[in-house]
């Protein structure tokens, strides 16, 4: 434990991507097996331990130190892991900490998956007994699962590519057809054995991207106009036998739209964005029938999802390309050539369930200019930009795709709560509920965002937050409304699970408005007119 210990410490320190690459790679050349494919596991959050869950965990720091001091210390440190590790007390009759590598991760794996539910905490509190502050800290992050060291699934993959001198790609070819803890991966990595076949399995291919349009203007004759659409980006990998669906991470998100993989059940890879039929309509005009994203949220990150979920949140994918069909791989096809292959393909595709994204009639740029100015869609995010002769190549390339989003929305709203941030941000308040008035006078919760502003002004609202504090809540203070916050978001949307009624798309801070007094914020009556 200890070396993934220090992994874990070194990627929550480290600020440089190349500097997080390099620690992962040097892990997993060091590290034995099979401790380093479970790690692998963990960092790009296909570990799952059932057993253990955040509520146990504050449970056993309860029954082993005063209660009240554990609520204040996890309130001034923001992290539960950290704050269990730091105080968690050895008992008299276990031996002093000594972390002396004896105890690896794979024997963690093996006494949780072994553990019921019930009996995972006492599990638990025998090894971080055995443990020192860092190797309890990543005792808890791998038992949880939630190890928020500032890094994704791809960069974890890229670490590893870099280990053994792959490319990330051919890496991301294998990876779904192979169950942790990889040890067919490792072993071809190190040239071991070959490279292993996921022929005949539903595996991902890494996605083609689109870099910001920058330019002033590009020329139609060369490149077709797309609607952005604001759901996810999913990738179907049918084989006939079997369909899985991806996340642009490359994440199996199939359990949680169980409809969509049960309605394809052909040979083919197709690239799409998945969104949700429901009370928010989108325009014909657009391409129609696609709710908000708001309520594509009910159903994210569910495991399982019951009928009744299925029914009011039905799903679709609204279809961009195709990568494959049968045998024969499409990718180096023009945009054009692909684009005709996919509107022959939906025919044979289940109308309820896919559509196709249509391309925007304009003359010319100014023309599709204006086209995107008018278009507060629901659903729609902006306009996408694609080479006519473009292939399908995986990451950004330089001229071949844009993405053009509409320009963001912006209110002034009032700070309400903060909530400290975690890993790098856990010793700042850097998280802000902010909210509108109401006509009555009320103050009304409107969102919630962490993002936009600089290292210097995170450090003013972290002091703006504890000089101002008229309330705690456990780690939420509430703070005088005093300070206006410029938000700007992509959307605004109706939503049933907040007291104003609203719910923003992406907001984040883009101004800190020390000039205006708090009364002269937004209302929720102008927000609610800015819904599409």
């Amino acid at each position: 434990m200890r070396r993934f210990s220090q992994l874990l410490d070194g990627l929550v320190y480290t600020r440089s991507r190349n500097g997080k690459l390099d620690l992962i790679a040097r892990y997993m050349r060091e590290a034995p097996d099979p401790d380093r494919g479970w790690a692998l596991a963990a960092l790009t959050g296909n570990l799952d331990l059932k057993a253990v869950k955040s509520s146990a965990i504050g449970e056993m720091i309860r029954d082993r130190t005063d209660p009240v001091l554990f609520e204040m210390s996890r309130d001034y440190v923001g992290d539960l892991a950290e704050t269990v590790a730091l105080l968690w007390p050895r008992r008299e009759d276990q031996p002093p900490e000594i972390d002396d590598g004896s105890l690896g991760i794979a024997t963690v794996v093996d006494r949780l998956s072994a553990t019921s539910r019930a009996d995972a905490p006492r599990a638990l509190a025998a090894m971080m007994d055995h443990l020192d502050a860092s190797g309890r800290f990543a005792l808890v992050k791998l038992a949880t699962g939630g190890l928020r060291v500032g890094i994704s699934a791809r960069l974890a993959k890229t670490g590893f590519a870099l280990a053994f001198g792959l490319d990330v790609d051919d890496v991301e070819q294998v990876w779904h057809a192979l169950p942790p803890p990889y040890a067919a991966l490792f072993e071809w990595a190190e040239g071991r054995a070959g490279r292993p076949d996921p022929a005949g399995t539903p595996f991902f291919r890494p996605f083609m991207l689109a870099h910001p349009l920058e330019a002033d203007s590009v020329d139609l004759t060369d490149y077709a106009a797309e609607w952005k659409w604001d759901g996810i980006r999913v990738q179907i990998v049918g084989t006939g036998a079997e369909t899985r669906l991806y996340s642009r991470g490359g994440d199996d998100i199939s359990a949680s739209f169980p409809d969509i993989a049960r309605a394809f059940t052909g040979d083919a890879v197709l690239d799409g964005e998945l969104m949700v039929r429901g009370e928010f309509q989108g325009t014909s005009e657009h391409g129609g029938s696609a709710a908000s994203f708001n309520a594509l949220q009910q159903r994210l990150g569910r495991k399982t999802v019951s009928v009744k979920m299925l029914d009011d949140y039905p799903a679709f994918v609204r279809l961009y390309d195709i990568l494959l069909e049968g045998e024969e791989d499409l990718r180096a096809l023009p945009w054009t050539g692909r684009r005709a292959r996919l509107e022959t393909h939906m025919a044979r595709l289940d109308p309820t369930r896919f559509d196709i994204s249509t391309v925007i009639d304009a003359a010319d740029f100014a023309a599709l200019a204006d086209i995107r100015a008018g278009a507060r869609d629901a659903a729609i995010e902006g306009v996408m930009l694609k080479r006519r002769d473009s292939p399908y190549v995986a990451g950004r390339k330089a001229a071949l795709w844009y993405k053009w989003k509409r320009d963001p929305l912006t209110a002034d709203c009032v700070m309400m709560y903060a909530q400290r941030g975690h890993g790098k941000r856990s010793s700042f308040y850097s998280d802000y509920t902010f909210g509108c008035w109401t006509q009555d006078g009320e103050l009304l919760p409107v969102g919630k965002a962490y993002s936009g502003f600089t290292d210097e002004e995170l450090k003013w609202l972290d002091r703006f937050v504890r000089g101002n504090t008229v309330n705690r809540f456990g780690p939420v203070r509430e703070v005088e409304k005093t300070l206006v916050l410029e938000v700007a978001f992509d959307s605004i949307h109706d939503s049933k699970r907040h007291k104003s009624g609203l719910a923003m798309r992406f907001p984040r801070i883009a101004r800190i408005r020390r000039d205006k007094p708090a009364a002269e914020a937004d209302t929720v009556a102008a927000l609610k007119r800015l819904v599409s």
